[in-house]
């Protein structure tokens, strides 16, 4: 009975501490974490309803449209619109709709201000394309309904703001005229549409806006012609610059009768040089234009006279106008000064007061500011109080108000570009490595509550103290190193020029630098950044070098124009230092090879298709000429249909010889014809992907030798038809073919082609196989096909003895210039959804199974397990396949609700998902990153090599201290029952003995 008692209870606890796959609501946040964003705000509208949440509503250049809390500057609601619907204008409507124009002025919506639903959406059309604009009156009424103007595709338009509806419309069908500004006077009806005809004339229409009827058409000619922006100074006067950006022109059309005047900028700044430009704004009266280094504010006096009311030398922002009563209008300036910026505001009619002047500290790894937004509010003395909402040139957003930066937000993150990543510090002697408990007893609260979580006893306080402990002793946001490689900075490159280091643990912000080198100057006028590469990775114990990136960007959007290099430190955020190259960088190769600093050697490669070499280092050119005959590499002319083979021929000669420049040869080229093939994606493994093994096992027990190399191109062509939107040409004008190229030797292994298919393609290259991603015309649906490739030639080495006496060709060496025999397995499946990116799990050894990441339509991201993608899958699978693993085959691939990685979050506007390997071999990290950034662990083959950070020491300790308790009871239970045996078979002999004794007397 003891020991059946003892069993049962051993069953009791092992059944309590079995592993659980599961995802529970307190463990989410745990080994993931999400984080929202809008981008760069370009528009912004301040709600003025005195009730309710006070809210600014914004559009960016990321197609967001968001409500933000004006107290903490979070997200009440946000829609993100497509990629081709671009935001024109944005406004708000009655107080209580927000009206956005968008797609070059085709699409108005109107949204519910409190919670962003959408009210209704009108198309416009017009006869050609134009600048839009979007008017919101608030005193324009026709029949009791408010009026929208909206001008777009050279028609203006009367849209009522309650159903959308086009009351009326006005054609401005002339092909030379382009429309400078839209004016309707406040408690006006006349609308005026004033802009450009042939460069030298000026147009002016007045419009009655009850009926769009045509009231008035002025034109005047101006020889000297209009170049830039035009600047409103008020509603019957604007200024423009002539053809030679040096004089100005004040144009007045009061009354309908048309009148300038011409002002040289010289005769307003002397020491003027070079061509001016008008800075965009609406301050009634004063407009801003700028010359070189200086920014001159002037003001209109009268009938179009000019007067200087400031000049400075500062870089200098401006907001628009801000009506405070009913003739006064106030604007916001901001100076920059080092450190900090001043903020002054103003009014229109009286430049020499302030009505605020204060100064804001400001991080200078913000850079300039590019924006400014300005509102008012009613203090308690009934006086005007400002606040005042920036965009910097790192694109974050910050909101000031009485000299403080209430909050800000990061939203440069939104437009990544690249990510790498670095390792974090190892942990230095002295330094604990796990966190201490507080004392004995939170020791043992803290396993007593996991105790009662494991047993299902806990209460919902109970689970909030277990979900808080597990954040606190999780480590996961530690600044050194742990034994799993779960802790790393993820270094990531945005579109304004800035880094971030963002840790894994919680996603923070480590550190964060503005790049100098992506400064504009006169040298290098629009910077942009390309790529991110290790540079410098140290190994662990030579602490005295911290790893470093590489920042390569050029000097221009043209592929000619001069590169930059800047080095930067993963550890302190400090740029090392900067190179302004002498050549252009069209393509940048990273090469295998360190030099004895630990620096990696990258080639980069020009528009003259000179190579150089970086670090230039008499180290890394040894081991660079020692490798010199072992380097090839490609390069891809979309536009051209060509893909071309290099190798490196000899050091540079002429006028840009060094001896780091080396000049290259074409090895081979494949030309795809024009008229019936364009280049639409190319892809390749990556450089530090780890294979296992280079032998399959299939289920016969035969062996399958894997086409492993790095030097594989995937490349998918469509017809030239088929390139447009899915669904413009029918099946029998589309085809898509995939290819396998050698990039050594130019050959092609493979050919496969898919009649009546048409991009867009997405592909992933891993190990042997390749999986892209297309639409089926003939099907109307989305699909996915595999192809893996095998080494026939080691088809026939199965003979162990053979590789252990060396004689298996398995150690001979191979090259790439032999003809190798290969062959190739595929298969294609349906699959529901359209996608964004697709990326592969990758792990330290490559000895897990695989994953597809797959980047839906839906902004989510979805782990495919590669079995489903077997192209040896077969409707019956036989017992031997099966116990393979092979998938009984399907015409469509499953989506599966529980493999969703992102679980219920979306990472709107996913543009790519990264994969690195941890040190633990079943875990690969994983981030995806758009508008929004999501970071989790996945373990594809499940956490087979360690425990769970939830797992109970607690109980696994009790179940020790039962079991040694219950060996003990029963050792004890057993020595009794042994010893009462032995005393029973004692008792009952000497009974026996007696009983003979007697029987022997009686005798």
């Amino acid at each position: 009975m003891a020991i059946r008692s003892f069993f049962l209870f051993i069953l009791f606890f092992s059944s309590s501490i079995s592993p659980v796959f599961s995802l529970y609501e307190d463990q989410v946040g745990l080994m993931d974490w999400h984080q929202q964003y809008i981008g760069k705000v370009k528009q912004a509208v301040f709600s003025s309803q005195r009730a309710g949440r006070k809210r600014v509503v914004v559009s960016t250049e990321e197609n967001v449209i968001a409500s933000l809390d004006l107290r903490h500057g979070e997200i009440f609601w946000r829609h993100l619109l497509g990629a081709d619907d671009v935001i024109d204008g944005i406004d708000i409507g009655l107080g209580k709709y927000v009206i956005t124009l968008s797609s070059g002025g085709s699409i108005l919506r109107s949204w519910n201000l409190p919670d962003g639903q959408m009210v209704w959406e009108s198309s416009l059309q017009g006869p050609k394309h134009s600048k839009s604009f979007l008017l919101v009156p608030t005193n324009l009424k026709f029949d009791k309904d408010n009026l929208l103007v909206v001008f777009s595709n050279g028609r203006l338009h009367a849209i009522s703001c309650i159903d959308g509806e086009v009351l009326w419309k006005k054609d401005f069908e002339a092909e030379s005229f382009e429309v400078q500004q839209v004016i309707l006077p406040p408690g006006s009806d006349l609308i005026h549409v004033v802009g450009f005809a042939a460069l030298s004339q000026f147009e002016m229409y007045q419009i009655n806006a009850k009926n769009g009827e045509l009231l008035k058409h002025e034109s005047a000619s101006f020889s000297s012609g209009f170049s830039g922006q035009v600047s409103l100074v008020s509603t019957e006067t604007v200024v423009a610059l002539d053809s030679t950006g040096s004089i100005l022109l004040t144009i007045s059309f009061q009354d309908g009768k048309i009148s300038s005047q011409q002002t040289p900028i010289s005769n307003l700044v002397e020491d003027s040089l070079g061509p001016a430009v008008i800075i965009p704004s609406s301050v009634s009266g004063i407009f801003a234009i700028k010359t070189d280094a200086v920014t001159i504010f002037i003001r209109v006096i009268g009938k179009g006279n000019l007067e200087v009311v400031e000049k400075t030398t500062h870089e200098i922002a401006v907001s628009d106008a801000l009506s405070i009563s009913e003739d006064q209008q106030a604007f916001a300036l901001i100076q920059h000064a080092s450190s900090e910026i001043h903020l002054t505001v103003k009014l229109a009619h009286d430049w020499d007061g302030n009505l605020l002047k204060e100064s804001v500290k400001m991080d200078r790894q913000r850079g300039l500011v590019h924006k400014v937004f300005i509102n008012n509010y009613i203090r308690t003395d009934r006086s005007y109080g400002f606040r005042v909402l920036i965009v910097m040139e790192d694109h974050s957003l910050l909101l000031l108000q009485q000299g403080e930066i209430v909050w800000s937000r990061e939203d440069g993150l939104a437009s990544i570009i690249d990510v790498t990543t670095s390792e974090l510090p190892v942990e230095r002697d002295g330094v604990s490595v796990a966190k201490v408990e507080h004392n004995l007893f939170e020791w043992l609260k803290g396993h007593m509550l996991k105790l009662k979580g494991t047993l299902m006893l806990a209460s919902p306080e109970d689970m909030a103290a277990i979900q808080s402990m597990r954040l606190k002793s999780s480590e996961k946001s530690k600044m050194t190193r742990d034994h799993n490689g779960f802790r790393k900075l993820l270094i990531v490159l945005t579109r304004a020029g800035k880094l971030f280091a963002l840790h894994t643990g919680d996603g923070r912000i480590v550190w964060s630098y503005l790049l100098r080198s992506l400064h504009k100057s006169e040298a290098c006028q629009s910077p942009i950044g390309l790529n991110l590469y290790q540079w410098q990775v140290p190994h662990h114990h030579a602490m005295d070098e911290n790893p470093s990136v590489l920042v390569v960007s050029r000097c221009g959007p043209s592929s000619d124009t001069s590169g930059v290099l800047s080095f930067v430190d993963t550890y302190t955020g400090k740029e090392l230092s900067s190179l302004s190259l002498d050549h252009a960088v069209v393509q940048v190769i990273p090469l295998p090879y360190t030099d004895s600093t630990e620096q990696r050697l990258h080639l980069l490669i020009d528009a003259d298709k000179h190579a150089h070499l970086y670090p230039k280092t008499s180290g890394a050119l040894s081991i660079f000429k020692r490798e010199f005959s072992n380097i090839y590499w490609y390069s891809v002319e979309d536009q051209n249909g060509i893909i071309k083979g290099h190798a490196l021929k000899c050091k540079c000669t002429g006028e840009v010889a060094d001896e780091f420049c080396f000049d290259t040869r074409d090895l081979w080229s494949v030309v795809f014809p024009s008229e019936s093939e364009k280049t639409i994606a190319t892809v390749t493994r990556k450089l530090n992907e780890v294979v296992h093994t280079q032998a399959k096992v299939v289920a016969d027990q035969d062996v399958m030798y894997k086409y492993i190399s790095r030097n594989l191109l995937f490349v998918a062509t469509v017809a030239p038809k088929g390139s447009g939107e899915i669904g413009s040409v029918t099946p029998e004008e589309s085809w898509l073919v995939a290819y396998l190229i050698d990039t050594v030797t130019g050959r092609i292994l493979h050919r496969v082609t898919h009649h009546g298919s048409q991009g867009p393609v997405h592909a992933v290259f891993s190990e042997n196989w390749v999986v892209y991603h297309y639409f089926n015309l003939r099907a109307h649906r989305y699909e996915m096909s595999v192809i893996e490739i095998y080494d026939q030639s080691r088809a026939d080495n199965k003979d162990v003895w053979k590789l252990v006496l060396g004689k298996h060709n398995l150690t001979s060496p191979i090259s790439l210039f032999s003809r190798p025999e290969v062959i190739t397995k595929s298969q294609s499946y349906f699959f529901t959804h359209s996608l964004k990116a697709i990326a592969v799990t990758s792990t330290a050894k490559g000895i897990t199974s695989k994953q597809l990441l797959l980047g839906t339509i839906g902004d989510q991201v979805l782990a495919l397990d590669k079995r489903f993608l077997d192209p040896r899958r077969t409707v019956n699978p036989t017992q031997l396949e099966k116990e393979e693993g092979i998938i009984p085959l399907t015409e469509s691939l499953p989506i599966i609700p529980q493999s969703y990685v992102t679980h219920a979050l979306r990472v709107e506007g996913l543009r790519g998902i990264i994969t690195v390997p941890a040190k633990l071999e079943s875990t690969t990290l994983v981030f995806a990153h758009g508008v929004d950034l999501f970071f989790t662990q996945l373990a594809p083959s499940r956490t087979y090599d360690s425990l769970t950070e939830d797992f109970s020491y607690a109980l696994l300790l009790i179940t020790i201290v039962a079991l040694v308790a219950a060996i003990f009871v029963t050792w004890r239970l057993s020595e009794r029952k042994e010893l009462q045996e032995k005393w029973s078979f004692y008792s009952a002999f000497a009974s026996q003995s007696t009983f003979s004794s007697l029987h022997f007397s009686d005798n």
